[in-house]
């Protein structure tokens, strides 16, 4: 029997990938760099939260027994890796002081767990959802009026 995340959980997560990726964002805004590299950095953490849950679906599919291709699950793990390895190679090269290059890269990782999480929590509510319509479509059926 599948149970619905708690709405402590629920919340929390929401609130995870909204602190993350708010801070993120404001850091970048009030940053003192090129506006090209706030681009990149504003993209690699659109690409990173895309990935992320991108990977967390096709795992999730691979456990309920949903066909996800090869292909399509190897480059849903490329992807993450990528989009984390790119932030990481845009801080080494970057001049910012190391606490700024520690605030991008936790509130960046907290965006993506968050991410994962939020994506999680949507999927175990519709799964239980639709295993209580289904009881409900079995209750009413014609054999029990």
């Amino acid at each position: 029997m599948k149970q619905k995340p708690s709405n402590a959980f629920i919340g929390a997560s929401w609130i995870g990938l909204f602190a993350g990726g708010i801070s993120f964002c404001v850091g970048l805004w009030n940053a003192t760099m090129e506006l090209n590299e706030k681009g990149f950095y504003f993209t690699v953490l659109m690409f990173g939260l895309y990935a992320a849950v991108s990977l967390q679906k096709a795992v999730r599919d691979q456990l309920e027994g949903i066909k996800v291709t090869g292909i399509y699950f190897g480059i849903s793990w490329f992807s993450t890796g990528l989009a984390i390895l790119l932030l990481i190679i845009g801080l080494w090269n970057s001049s910012l002081i190391r606490s700024e290059k520690g605030f991008y890269a936790m509130s960046y990782l907290l965006s993506l767990f968050a991410a994962v999480a939020v994506q999680k929590n949507i999927r175990d509510c519709q799964l239980v959802d639709d295993v209580e319509e289904k009881k409900q479509d079995d209750y009413k059926s014609p054999l029990n009026p």
